[in-house]
């Protein structure tokens, strides 16, 4: 009896020191978060909650999944905005993006190797990462403004999973669940913000490629292909949070979305995203593939 006390006793002890959201339990009759959880640490397509969750549901499933991502990755380091195209958004058949979050342990330094199975799916993309300066960045609304209250932007490239077996439906909500297919991400060196008419400018005109260790270019976009500025990104972003009743903070990192079309990765590669046309010359981040 002693024994069974304890262990209650501990059970209730972590219970009360775990995250509410791992707390909460399944988000309907199904537990939609464990079964993801499981094809995502075997790296192994789940079958997903389906396409008739609703967005309330879906934000469920993502806090719950994050919640036991938590275990292995690490603290939240900030949020993934996708489906920031309009194909990808008419593909859907959604008409704005969706959020996921970013866990410490999904982010890798510049030339850091992975295995080139590292998802259940996995999809390389051309993105880029700003980092929060100050909190008034909740009331930006234009890209300039936006400018004006960040750290830094980083060249990024996502190294993303689509996690659903193939043919699985899918629309912005199971997007949402699935945390917005977030797995891991290769940071390239900070790139300092200005805040003037030029900087803001050459982010949008920029041209951002990826291409492999061969010469070969899988990809090439300009920087409005994210919503037509990709610091429309963070002011999306924050206007979703604020919907949500939570916010940015000083040091929060945002992967805008994609440039260009996402590509699978290639064993024995190496892909570099190239930002050309920046202030201070062209910016690139690498990653390998073993």
């Amino acid at each position: 009896m002693r024994a069974t006390a304890l262990a209650a006793a501990l059970l209730a002890t972590a219970l009360a020191a775990a995250p509410a959201d791992a707390r909460q339990g399944s988000c309907g009759p199904v537990d939609h978060a464990a079964a993801l959880h499981r094809a995502w640490t075997a790296r192994a397509p789940a079958a997903g909650p389906g396409e008739a969750i609703s967005a309330e549901e879906a934000l469920c499933v993502q806090r719950a999944l994050v919640a036991r991502l938590r275990a292995h990755e690490g603290r939240p380091v900030g949020w993934k905005v996708g489906l920031t195209s309009p194909q990808a958004q008419q593909a859907l058949g959604v008409s704005s993006p969706v959020v996921g979050q970013l866990l410490h342990g999904m982010i890798l330094p510049d030339g850091a190797t992975l295995r080139a199975r590292y998802g259940a799916r996995p999809v390389v993309e051309a993105d880029m990462v700003a980092v929060v300066a100050d909190a008034a960045i909740n009331q930006a609304r234009t890209p300039a403004e936006v400018a004006r209250h960040l750290r830094a932007i980083h060249p990024f490239i996502e190294l993303a999973d689509l996690a659903l077996a193939e043919g699985a439906r899918l629309n912005g909500a199971v997007v949402t669940a699935i945390n917005v297919g977030a797995r891991r991400g290769v940071l390239g060196p900070a790139i300092q913000v200005r805040a003037d008419d030029a900087f803001v400018a050459a982010l949008a005109a920029m041209r951002v490629t990826l291409s492999d260790d061969q010469g070969k270019e899988l990809s090439a976009a300009p920087g409005a292909a994210i919503l037509g500025h990709p610091l429309n990104a963070v002011a999306f972003l924050a206007g979703e949070l604020a919907r949500r009743g939570e916010s940015l903070r000083p040091g929060d990192m945002v992967s805008l979305g994609s440039f260009g079309r996402p590509v699978p990765p290639a064993a024995g590669r190496v892909f570099t995203a190239r930002y050309e046309g920046l202030p201070g010359g062209t910016a690139r981040v690498s990653a390998r593939f073993r």
